[in-house]
């Protein structure tokens, strides 16, 4: 009787082993799974959405009974470079103004890509940054603006607000990522023939 209590309970002390072992296994592969899924959660945390180049519009010809000028030449060939170097970009989607020198700024580009330009009221901010985040959250957008309109809209998609850009710059172009979550980023750059610096002042 004694041997056979013993082998009993020696078969009982040994029955939870194989359930700690899997107990064990799930624990470990729980923790595998939840440590995936939280990669994976804040991965997508940090990826860009959405991308948008921002650009004052080219050089303009001096005409001051003109409140509509076109392009100088020296525009046109400035628009020219935003089309070499944004025409592999993977652009989207391309807003300017109604005026002509945003329209023409954009021309290059958009008869590059094959993407037409969607004419925005240069006073509605609000409509265009609504436009970007509603129908092309993702994408790479291109938007050519004015000296005051260009920090505006920067300030509007979550970036910092910036000044006025000076009246004798058109060189300057931004780029800024929209993330999912925290405040956009915003990258500023020259491109094109440098130029001089200067004051501030209305929508040029």
């Amino acid at each position: 009787m004694r041997n056979e209590s013993r082998f009993i309970l020696a078969e009982d002390n040994s029955e939870p082993r194989p359930r700690l072992r899997t107990a064990v296994v799930f624990i470990m592969l729980f923790a595998v799974l939840g440590a995936v899924v939280l990669f994976a959660y804040f991965s997508t945390f940090e990826r860009p959405m959405t991308t948008i180049i921002l650009v004052r519009h080219a050089e303009k010809n001096i005409e001051p009974a003109n409140p509509d000028p076109d392009l100088s030449p020296a525009g046109q060939a400035r628009a020219q470079e935003l089309a070499r170097m944004f025409g592999d970009a993977g652009i989207k989607a391309i807003y300017a103004t109604q005026y002509k020198r945003t329209q023409q700024t954009v021309k290059p580009l958009a008869e590059k890509l094959g993407v037409p330009a969607t004419s925005i009221d240069a006073k509605n901010t609000a409509e265009l940054v609504k436009q970007i985040r509603a129908q092309h959250n993702g994408d790479v957008v291109f938007v050519a603006g004015h000296n005051n309109t260009v920090p505006e809209i920067i300030a509007a998609l979550g970036g910092p607000q910036l000044p006025i850009i000076p009246e004798t710059e058109f060189d300057n172009l931004y780029i800024v990522t929209i993330y999912r979550v925290g405040k956009a980023k915003v990258l500023k750059m020259k491109y094109g023939s440098p130029m001089p610096a200067s004051g501030q002042g209305m929508m040029q």
